[in-house]
């Protein structure tokens, strides 16, 4: 299999924050591997920016020592790492005030794509995009880029909004989510509305329930002043899972173009029924059994109820999904880091197979991570003599084993999201209304538990989460699928 290079007119990319540690891990690297596979123009050029003051060189060699320690097998590739690092420049901005973004303009060119990645903080947005239009930097065909917190309730999206607007047409804003990337996920699409095996049956008449689990191993160590003022549900439910959760259901669009697709999952979050609080469980990490620190530790704050762990059941109120029930659940310091969604079949009405009374389901499943792939589970004969003993098994498609050296090739969810800006493809960024729509649905629940002073349960590291998360499912007579990676 030959893999087809689309490339993208040139372009300057100035990363604000291009010192920081998300540019370091991710976007840097990625460009870099973008520009070896030949979807960057040679005409091209990466400016970093911070407060900090560097020359050319020395940036160009922080760029170095980031794709030396996060990059993979590319990184010795020095022939091409040394053409990338001479694309790169860069420029000391004030970010608050006006010192730099003279140097910055002059530095502009005309006949390019002019992009911005707003790598900093989201304090920081409103000013940087104020600057780039008072300064003449950015152009009406400027493109911006934004990372979440998208805000943290309705209010303060909206009024976000309102600012990057004031300066910014919705088809320049490119906010990013990098589950949207992720190879699996573009390929629910594909899967459903690519295949007349699937489309047919994706509703309440086939389908019993939908599982979304997003489980990492990790504390929030590192992250904990950031993390105990957003907790799971801002930060993960709020945009991730419900993400995952408007592709998995949302309508067929006309066209598989930016703003259709998106109309569609925003019909989905409005559809959305309020969450009944006996269908939701919080939790939060305690200590381990071998002393490791639990929440509380990590996050500095020996009194804080913020959630590590939330499962909910939540229902959609339309025709396709009515009866249907969509579990949700997310946590840190789990048993297995792993991201699935699985789509549960209902029970055979009537089974011809005298004496086999266990349940039989076909489940579809679409792994996010580590091992991204598809798995359709059928029922089957077990081998050998003895009867009709039925079993169930996978038909696997892990990308990997299925694409071979192909799959090595696939774009990171970074990358492939930074080339889309370029390419000034919006369908898999979200849209202001689809943010607003999301915290609409979201603040009800927090509000709920805030004004019920719930407290959320306790859970070891290492486990499922905790007990009361079982029960969501138990009392429905279904169960969890096990986490493992």
């Amino acid at each position: 299999m030959v893999s087809r290079v689309i490339p993208v007119d040139p372009f300057d990319l100035v990363i604000f924050g291009g010192t920081g540690d998300l540019a370091r891990r991710k976007i840097l690297p990625g460009l870099f591997r973008r520009f070896r596979a030949g979807t960057m123009p040679e005409e091209s050029r990466i400016i970093g920016s911070a407060r900090s003051e560097h020359t050319d060189e020395e940036y160009r060699q922080i760029v170095s020592d980031a794709i030396a320690e996060f990059g993979g097998d590319e990184k010795d590739d020095k022939t091409n790492l040394d053409a990338f690092l001479g694309r790169l420049h860069y420029v000391r901005v004030d970010a608050a005030g006006d010192e730099g973004w003279e140097d910055l303009s002059a530095l502009m060119r005309d006949g390019v794509i002019r992009a911005f990645y707003f790598s900093v903080g989201p304090s920081l947005f409103g000013a940087l995009a104020e600057r780039l239009h008072r300064h003449g930097v950015a152009d009406d065909d400027s493109r911006i880029v934004v990372e979440k917190p998208f805000g943290r309730d309705l209010a303060s999206a909206r009024e976000l909004n309102e600012t990057l607007r004031s300066h910014f047409d919705e088809h320049q804003i490119y906010r990013i989510d990098h589950y949207l990337g992720k190879e699996t996920v573009q390929n629910l699409m594909a899967i459903r509305f690519g295949n007349v095996l699937f489309e047919p049956l994706w509703n309440n008449h086939y389908i019993d329930h939908i599982q979304i689990t997003v489980a990492e191993t990790v504390g929030v160590e590192g992250r904990g002043a950031y993390y105990d003022k957003s907790g799971a549900m801002r930060d993960m439910v709020q945009n991730h899972l419900m993400q995952l959760l408007c592709l998995i259901a949302m309508e067929p669009p006309a066209m598989y173009e930016a703003d259709a697709v998106r109309d569609e999952k925003l019909k989905v979050i409005r559809a959305l029924q309020p969450v009944d609080y006996h269908h939701l469980v919080r939790g939060q990490y305690d200590q381990g059994t071998e002393g490791e620190p639990g929440y509380r530790e990590d996050a500095g704050d020996p009194r804080s109820f913020t959630e590590s762990f939330v499962a909910l059941r939540c229902h959609i109120n339309n025709w396709r999904w009515a009866g249907v029930p969509f579990y949700l659940r997310t946590g840190k310091k789990l048993k297995a880091r792993t991201s699935e969604i699985a789509v549960v079949f209902q029970d055979l009405g009537h089974s011809i197979f005298e004496g086999d009374e266990k349940r039989h389901r076909n489940i579809l499943v679409i792994r996010l991570q580590p091992n991204e792939g598809i798995d359709l589970q059928v029922t089957i004969k077990e081998p050998g003599p003895g009867g009709m003993r039925l079993i169930d098994v996978p038909l696997d498609m892990t990308f990997a084993d299925a694409l071979g050296p192909e799959a090595e090739d696939v774009p990171d969810a970074y990358e492939r999201l930074i080339m889309d800006v370029f390419r000034g493809n919006q369908t898999l960024f979200m849209r202001g209304d689809e943010v607003e729509a999301a915290w609409a649905w979201t603040d009800p629940i927090i509000a709920g538990w805030e004004a019920r002073g719930d407290v959320p349960k306790l859970y070891e590291p290492g486990t499922a989460g905790p007990d009361d998360s079982a029960m969501l499912l138990h009392r429905d007579n279904r169960r969890w699928r096990d986490i493992k990676a």
